[in-house]
C-alpha cells in the first residue's frame, strides 16, 4: 500500500496533485511496485503504464450508472469468497491483496488491505464444503486479489483439498503476477502447480504491448515450459490500448510469447472508472480492424459482463435499439438492457 506522499518522492505525481489526489488514496487501495515503476516514462505525461496504476483525480468522479459491485458478485455468492454465476465453474476469492492495483479494476471497492485481506479458515471450509455437495463443478477459478502472491506452502495446501474434490478436473489462475512481479514465477511454483493433480491454467492480465517486456517474458516461460497452458484476459482502456496499433501489437506479442489470446473486456462499471470506458461502438470498430489483419491466433473475444451478475456475453455483432442501449441475452436466455436504466442499478 501505497501514500500519495510515496508516489510524490518515486516522482509518480506531481506534488501541486497531493490535496487532489488525498481522497482518491483514502477510498481505493493504490500500489505501484518497483517492477510497475520502472515500466512508466515518465516524461510522457500521457504514459499508457501509468495510466494503469497512478490514481488521478478523475477517480473521483462518479457517474450515475456506476456501481459498487458492477458485475454482481454478490448476487451470485452462496458462501462467502465463492461465487457460482456459471452451472459448471466457479470463482474462489483466496485473498483480497494485489502487488499493485489497477485504477480500473472492477472489484477496487473490496480489494485492498484496509479490511480482511485473506479468506478465513472458517469462510475456506464453507467454500470447500460447497465445493464439494455441488458435483456439477467442473473448474474452479483462483482469483481475489491476485492468487500468485500466496506462498508456495498456502497454494499447496489449496492444491491439496481441490484434489479431495474428485469432480474437479480443471483449476483456473487470474493472475497480474507474470507481468507486475516476475520474481515470483519460480521453478518451484511450476513444479507445484504441473504436480497438483488438476490441470491447471493461467490466465495472465495485461493490457498494453511494454508490460510483456523480457522479464515477463521469462516468467511466462517458466510456466509454459512446465506445461502450464496460459491464456491472456485484458481490458480494452481509453488511453491505454484504444487504438489499432497497439492492441495488435499487444495481441501479437501473447502469441509471440504462446499465449493465447482469450477474452478482451469492456471496461465493467466500477465507481470511479468512466474515463477508461470507450462506447461498445468504439471497441467493436476497434476490433473489427484485428480481423483479416492478424493471424486467427491472434483474436481475442470481445466481451461484456453484464452488470448485476448474469455472465458474460460477446460483444462482436449486437447493434443498438433506437433509444442508443443494447439488448443483450445471457446464456440462461435473458435480456438486458446496457447500460442499465438509473433507478434499476443497486450500489
Amino acid at each position: 500500500m501505497m501514500s500519495i506522499d510515496d508516489l510524490i518522492a518515486a516522482g509518480l505525481v506531481a506534488p501541486e496533485a497531493r490535496d487532489e489526489l488525498a481522497a482518491v488514496g483514502e477510498r481505493y487501495a493504490i500500489a505501484v511496485n518497483e517492477t510497475v515503476a520502472s515500466l512508466i516514462d515518465r516524461d510522457d505525461r500521457d504514459d499508457p503504464i501509468a495510466r494503469q496504476f497512478v490514481p488521478t483525480a478523475a477517480e473521483r468522479i462518479t457517474t450515475p450508472e456506476e456501481r459498487a459491485d458492477p458485475i454482481g458478485d454478490a448476487a451470485r455468492s452462496p458462501v462467502e469468497g465463492l461465487v457460482h454465476r456459471y452451472p459448471d465453474r466457479v470463482l474462489l476469492k483466496l485473498l483480497h491483496v494485489c502487488p499493485v492495483y489497477c485504477r480500473f479494476c472492477f472489484r477496487r471497492e473490496s480489494v485492498g488491505p484496509g479490511g480482511e485481506t485473506h479468506l478465513s479458515p472458517d469462510a475456506l471450509d464453507k467454500a470447500f464444503a460447497y465445493l464439494a455437495d455441488h458435483r456439477e463443478i467442473f473448474e474452479v477459478i483462483l482469483t481475489g486479489g491476485d492468487p500468485l502472491i500466496l506462498s508456495l506452502r498456502r497454494l499447496d495446501e489449496i492444491f491439496a483439498r481441490l484434489r479431495a474434490v474428485a469432480h474437479v478436473q480443471v483449476v483456473r489462475i487470474h493472475s497480474r503476477v507474470p507481468v507486475v512481479a516476475p520474481a515470483l514465477v519460480t521453478q518451484a511454483l511450476a513444479h507445484l502447480l504441473r504436480g497438483s493433480g488438476k490441470t491447471v491454467y493461467v490466465a495472465l492480465h495485461a493490457n498494453h504491448p511494454r508490460e510483456l517486456n523480457d522479464a515477463a517474458a521469462a516468467a511466462c516461460a517458466t510456466l509454459i515450459d512446465a506445461g502450464i497452458p496460459m491464456l491472456s484476459q485484458s481490458v480494452l482502456l481509453r488511453g491505454v490500448n484504444d487504438d489499432a496499433e497497439t492492441l495488435a501489437a499487444l495481441m501479437r506479442r501473447f502469441v509471440a510469447l504462446r499465449i493465447k489470446p482469450y477474452y478482451l473486456h469492456h471496461p465493467d462499471l466500477a465507481r470511479g472508472t468512466s474515463h477508461f470506458r470507450l462506447s461498445i461502438g468504439e471497441g467493436q470498430r476497434l476490433v473489427a480492424t484485428l480481423r483479416g489483419k492478424l493471424s486467427g491466433l491472434c483474436q481475442p473475444r470481445y466481451m461484456l459482463d453484464i452488470p448485476g451478475g448474469f455472465g458474460k456475453v460477446p460483444l462482436d455483432s449486437v447493434m443498438p435499439g433506437e433509444d442508443g442501449a443494447y439488448r443483450l441475452a445471457d446464456f440462461r436466455g435473458v435480456t438486458h438492457r446496457y447500460p442499465p436504466k438509473i433507478n434499476a442499478i443497486k450500489t
